[in-house]
Order: structure tokens, then sequence, then C-alpha cells
């Protein structure tokens, strides 16, 4: 028993090693498209992600230096604390994740952890369904760009956002304990001690905001990039196609063509990718291709899944409600968009 232990702790010494070993051999041996990868990860970033997130991410922050979370905690805590069971301030990380996009409602969940503005369990259960695409994206990128349908978008948005909402009524009672509310009276003390905008530190905090923006976003560039490439690696060494074969059953007996198989786990890896190459499968039942898509979009990915790692890890907060809450997201999303395709006419797209 003692060298079977012995043995699993030394492969859970070597497997990162491996790993990363393995996945710089891989960057000499398929070099030519890992760079066009890596050009195309640069490209999506710059034209899509920074455009879109940057300046939301500037406004977060320069809300936060505001008495808005403060304002919103007021009028809203008599709806957050009965159906999310979170005090009235995550009503900003839940607001800001709805028109901003990932990760920022993972961000400001994390921030009100570190200022104590929301306890331990409340951080997490905002963990869980505060941080979500936005409706730039599933309007614009994958609704009219991707589709060409408003209407799509449209729907998307209106599932992912229901499921958002019920995954947070759901976790409401994650680590739930009855007497819970003795946190109330640390967070009135950090409301006086934080540090408001005014006109002699405007400079400052505009400054403030921006440095911690362009950090924010070189983040998520990096990982935009890195999952180009690590998607890239997997075409090339014919892993997908294995992985493929693998997932060929199941499928099957979901009644999904196998063109679907590649698409979904290059999404299950980095959303933007995934849903691209399945709004290019041209099929008569298009329900399928939406119904995928917005299982992805509620997930997420396992980029943003590690976006979001880094930036929980700076606090206490456990990873496992937001990895449940997202594949919950998921499956809730393709559920609601499978009941709106078929009983509503409108939404019903299939030739």
């Amino acid at each position: 028993m003692l060298k079977n232990n012995f043995f699993i702790i030394k492969i859970k010494n070597y497997i990162f090693p491996f790993i990363f070993l393995a996945f710089t051999i891989c960057l000499v041996l398929f070099s030519n498209s890992n760079l066009s990868a890596a050009k195309t990860g640069l490209s999506l970033w710059a034209n899509s992600v920074v455009p879109s997130l940057f300046p939301f991410f500037i406004a977060t922050e320069l809300l936060s230096h505001t008495n808005i979370i403060k304002i919103l905690g007021n009028l809203l805590n008599n709806w957050m604390k009965p159906i999310f069971n979170v005090r009235g301030e995550g009503s900003f990380a839940l607001i800001m994740g709805i028109i901003s996009g990932y990760p920022i409602g993972a961000k400001i969940a994390s921030n009100f952890r570190k200022e104590n503005i929301c306890s331990k369990e409340e951080c997490e259960r905002l963990l869980s369904f505060t941080n979500n695409s936005g409706p730039l994206f599933i309007v614009g990128t994958v609704g009219i760009s991707m589709f060409g349908s408003t209407t799509i978008g449209i729907l998307l948005f209106i599932t992912h956002l229901l499921a958002s909402l019920t995954v947070g009524f759901l976790f409401r009672f994650w680590k739930y304990k009855p007497c819970s509310n003795r946190f109330r009276s640390s967070g009135k003390i950090d409301y006086q001690q934080r540090k408001t905008v005014s006109i002699s530190n405007l400079g400052e905090v505009i400054g403030n905001s921006i440095t911690n923006s362009i950090s924010t976003i070189m983040m998520i560039g990096g990982f935009v990039v890195l999952f180009s490439v690590i998607i890239s690696i997997l075409k090339a060494s014919h892993l997908l196609a294995l992985a493929t074969m693998f997932l060929e059953p199941v499928f099957s007996f979901c009644h999904i063509p196998a063109s679907f198989i590649a698409p979904f786990i290059t999404g299950f890896l980095e959303i933007t990718n995934g849903i691209s190459s399945i709004s290019t499968i041209h099929i008569k039942n298009i329900s399928i291709n939406i119904i995928i898509t917005a299982f992805l979009l509620g997930f997420g990915g396992i980029s943003v899944m590690l976006q979001v790692f880094s930036i929980v890890a700076k606090t206490d907060l456990s990873m496992k409600s937001y990895v449940l809450g997202k594949l919950l997201h998921g499956i809730i999303a393709a559920f609601y968009t499978f009941v709106v395709i078929y009983t509503i006419p409108m939404f019903n797209f299939n030739l």
C-alpha cells in the first residue's frame, strides 16, 4: 500500500513537467501551423476581445471607486438575499457580468472578497453565476457575424441570461448556514475605509484603473494565444481526430452528427474558435448548431476557466462553485434553448 501511494505521488510530481516538456517539443515539431495559430489568436484578441472587454474593465474599476456598490446594495438587498442568498452588493457583480462578459463577473467577486465586502460563501455563490458571456459577444459576434442572424443572437442571449439566474438560485444553498448574517457589520466598516474618487485624486484613480485593466486584458490575450496554439497542436498531431473517434458513439446515441465532435472539443477548450466552427456546419436541422452553441456559451470553455482560476488564486475562494456552476449553466442554457426552439415557431430555424 505504501509503495502504491509513493508511486502515485511520484507520478503527480512529474506529470506537469512532462506535459510542459511535451508542449515545448510540439511547438518545435508543428512550428508552421503553430505560428499561424498564434497569429490568428493575436488577431482575435486584438480585434474582438480588446475592443469589447477593455472599456468595460476600466468602467468596472472606476465604478468600484464610487458609492455605486453601496447604492445597489441598499436598493437590491431585498431581491438578492431571498433569491440568491447574497447581500445586495452582489448585484454589481451580476449586472456587470451580464452586460460586459468573461471574466469581469469573476474579477468583481474576487475583488469583493479581497475588500471584505462579502463573505467567502457569498463570493463563491457569486462566482457560480455572475461570470457570463456579454450581449455584445452573443448577439454581435455569435448571432450576427457567425450565424448571420440577429434573432439567433437574441435567442442565445435570453436563454444564457435565464440559465445564469437559474444557476444563481440553485447555488443559494451553497454552503448555506442559517446564521450567516454575522458578517454584515464588517461590510459596513469596509465602506468607510474604501478610497472613493474625488477631484483631487481623479487622475490617480483613472491611472490605476487603466493599469489594472491592462494587466487583466494582457492575461486574457495570453490565454487566447496559448489555447489557439494548443488547438493547432491537437489538430496537427491527430489527437483531435482520435478524440473524435472515441466520442462518436456518444454523439451518435444523442442523434448528433459526427461533424460536430471536433468543433465541440475545440469549443470546450476555447469557445470563440469552437462556436465559429459550429456555425459553419451546414445541416437542415440547424437547431443542433444553436443548442450546442448555447451549451458552450454557458460553460465558457477551459480557457476562460483558467483565466478565472488565475484571478481567484489571489484569494481564499474555492473554484468548485465556479466549475459546477458553469457546467450547470451550459446544460440549463442548452435545455432552455431546446424548449424555446421547439415551442415557439418564431425561433425554429430548421429547414
